[in-house]
């Protein structure tokens, strides 16, 4: 007997001193990886520990996570809660390794990979909303798909496997159904179950819950406006992050963010424009993640017209130049010979008057034409002979004429 228990002790030795020898094949993986599922939302994964003093760890590839390993266990199993609003792919995907530590360092194992398939396809349901009231408390609605849809839901938590509560204050609208959580708080992390009445289609989602946006009351302070929102009770001793928009004379402005310990909420304020807010509000990141949809517009002032005297002056004041400067252009070119006439040069009418004498001075100016008088014309007829030896009258005019006349009139 005592061969054999140290037969083993040597045999358990030389594999743990083969797996440090120095790389990380040498440190077997896990075998038999199997999961199931102990509830709709609760799976349960585990692998056959290999011989020797090992640990584990293992991830979650995609499904909402980081992706990041998980801290070392010696368990050979672990369960986890997986949700069908975080599948993407239809299925999840889990890696998971042995871990040896040694003297000289830490060896992992080749990863081995599990894929984990939801037993029933999802159901169809759309836009769930859970409103915190501070009456009734919590208030859940969604939006159906093609088939009715049972209704149920439980705490996130290992604890609480199985432990789905039906819906006992259901309601319904025209295009909504809905359910009022009994016994459900702010910081309850819920998970909510959603199958057909078949059971053949299941969807889980995890709840986020929600406020309706506190009320916005604006007043005037100087030359700004002060905003301030209703406290929120239920939740009064949470630090609420409110992101605030809005317009100024129906130009967007932009939006900004500030918590509830500075509030009001200073804004610069112009009397002759509108106002136009919208909100929305959260808790910062060290509380309870709560939110709130975006609010509806609140509007404070009324826009006054613009004073459109300059803009008018400014377009029209140009026009007008350009037309005065077209139009003197205009006219001095159409009558450039009245306003600047041609003088000529007097080194040229002096140089004329000695070439050509006394031949007509040529200008290129219009000088002064007479007009030409009526002038009576004169005929002169030769007298006969016999007239002139007849009257006495000749032989005094004889004795003036001159010699060519008398012989033309002889001839």
């Amino acid at each position: 007997m005592r061969p054999a228990v140290e037969f083993v002790t040597v045999l358990i030795l030389t594999a743990g001193l083969s797996a440090c020898r120095g790389d990380a094949e040498g440190v077997p993986p896990p075998t038999d990886v199997s999961y199931d599922w102990l509830d709709p939302i609760t799976v349960r994964v585990s692998w056959q520990k290999p011989i020797g003093n090992f640990k584990y760890k293992y991830k979650l590839i995609g499904g909402g996570t980081d992706e990041r390993w998980t801290d070392q266990t010696s368990l050979r199993n672990f369960i986890a809660e997986l949700l069908t609003e975080n599948m993407t792919t239809g299925n999840w995907k889990y890696l998971i390794r042995t871990v040896k530590t040694c003297d000289n360092g830490t060896y992992e194992s080749p990863e081995v990979s599990i894929i984990i398939k939801f037993p029933v396809p999802r159901a169809e349901v759309h836009d769930i909303k859970c409103l915190i009231t501070r009456k009734i408390g919590m208030n859940c609605s969604w939006i159906p798909g093609n088939q009715p849809l049972k209704f149920s839901y439980r705490t996130l938590g290992i604890s609480n496997v199985n432990h789905f509560r039906a819906c006992k204050l259901l309601h319904s609208g025209p295009t909504r159904n809905g359910c009022y959580l009994e016994d459900v708080g702010v910081t309850d992390d819920i998970c909510l179950l959603f199958k057909t009445q078949t059971g053949f289609s299941t969807s889980t989602f995890n709840i986020k819950p929600m406020i309706d946006p506190p009320e916005l009351s604006v007043r005037e302070g100087g030359d700004k406006l002060e905003l301030s929102w209703t406290p929120l009770e239920d939740l009064e001793n949470d630090i609420w992050i409110y992101t605030v928009c809005y317009n100024k004379c129906n130009h967007l402005v932009g939006c900004q963010d500030f918590t509830s310990k500075e509030m009001p909420m200073p804004v610069a304020y112009d009397n002759r424009c509108r106002y136009d807010f919208w909100y929305s509000v959260k808790t910062s990141k060290y509380y309870t993640p709560v939110f709130s949809d975006r609010s509806k517009v609140v509007s404070y002032g009324t826009n006054e017209p613009a004073d459109e005297t300059l803009t008018v002056v400014a377009i029209v004041l140009p026009i007008i130049l350009s037309v005065c400067i077209f139009l003197s252009c205009y006219c001095f070119r159409r009558y450039s010979f009245v306003i600047c006439p041609v003088i000529p040069d007097p080194s040229t009418i002096f140089k004329e008057m000695m070439m050509s004498g006394n031949k007509e001075l040529k200008t290129t100016g219009t000088l002064y034409a007479p007009v030409p008088e009526a002038i009576e014309s004169c005929r002169v007829d030769p007298v006969p002979k016999y007239m002139l030896k007849s009257s006495p009258a000749h032989a005094r005019c004889e004795a003036f004429r001159p010699a060519g006349l008398a012989l033309s009139a002889e001839s």
